[in-house]
């Protein structure tokens, strides 16, 4: 599957890479919240880069342990 077909299988919103952040403000994917007990939630983007960086490694996961990849799940629990 090319790059830009996994990218389309995500809901994209402007924020800050937690990976990257001197990339600046860039389109980025809501992967978890953490919620500290003693402060306001805290919100971990990832940007396109990281994501395909994910996915790349969930392939490769998944064919060392002879299952089926299908992409567009980074994040999913964060929701």
């Amino acid at each position: 599957m090319e790059r830009q077909q996994i990218l389309d299988r995500y809901e994209w919103e402007p924020g800050i890479c937690f990976r990257h952040p001197g990339k600046g403000d860039v389109r980025t994917l809501l992967v978890a919240v953490l919620r500290p007990r003693d402060s306001r939630h805290h919100e971990l983007r990832l940007c396109e880069d990281c994501v395909i960086a994910v996915e790349d490694a969930r392939r490769e996961m998944a064919a060392r342990a002879g299952c089926t990849y299908e992409p567009g799940h980074v994040g999913e629990l964060a929701q």
